[in-house]
């Protein structure tokens, strides 16, 4: 095994991108920081991955997350401050929180997006879940900076502006708090019998 399956977690979201004038949202700008930096890899004849322990997160994900969102900052000219919240990808608690105090946002800014804690490292699906937790209690002119990582590895940064058009369409689904709650937990025994993690021989 490795360390990563204590937190692993199964979860996403999705998003349909449109017309301006029908979005929730406006994506003011993107920007992606790639490097060739190999922190997690499976070699062949290999059933599990592995991860590079220590060069996951300085060389990995710190790198690539301050670096996109650094640079998307620069070029449309924004800071920290000028958001009302921030969600970057979460493996853990820690790391997210740590990367935030880096670029000047606050525990505040990213509290309502980090849902690790309670739900785990979805990977792909963590700063996903985590923007739509926030949608649901945005308002009508407020900013959100989004920062996702991938191993191998790259970040993408984007940034939003929520337009009036939040108020009348977020009720119209549960929100993510709700799928939260009513989710069912289950231990680790029971999660390598399901997925038939267990090669009998």
């Amino acid at each position: 095994g490795d360390a990563l399956e204590y937190t692993a977690a199964a979860g996403g979201a999705c998003y349909i991108f449109g017309p301006a004038e029908e979005a929730l949202a406006i994506l003011e700008g993107a920007y992606s920081y790639v490097t060739d930096t190999p922190d997690f890899w499976r070699r062949s004849q290999q059933k599990y991955p592995e991860h590079g322990f220590r060069f996951t997160g300085g060389p990995a994900y710190f790198t690539h997350i301050t670096g996109a969102a650094t640079t998307l900052l620069d070029e449309i000219g924004t800071s920290a401050k000028d958001y009302e919240y921030a969600v970057f990808h979460q493996p853990n608690a820690k790391f997210p929180r740590r990367v935030a105090k880096q670029l000047g946002f606050t525990a505040e800014q990213i509290a309502p997006g980090l849902l690790s804690p309670e739900i785990g490292n979805t990977y792909a699906g963590a700063a996903l879940i985590g923007l739509s937790a926030v949608l649901d209690i945005a308002k009508p002119g407020d900013r959100i900076l989004m920062v996702s990582f991938g191993s191998g590895a790259g970040s993408d940064a984007f940034s939003f502006r929520i337009t009036d058009e939040i108020t009348s369409q977020r009720d119209r689904a549960l929100k993510t708090r709700d799928y939260i709650a009513r989710r069912t937990e289950i231990d680790y025994a029971q999660y390598v019998r399901m997925r038939r993690k267990l090669a009998m021989k």
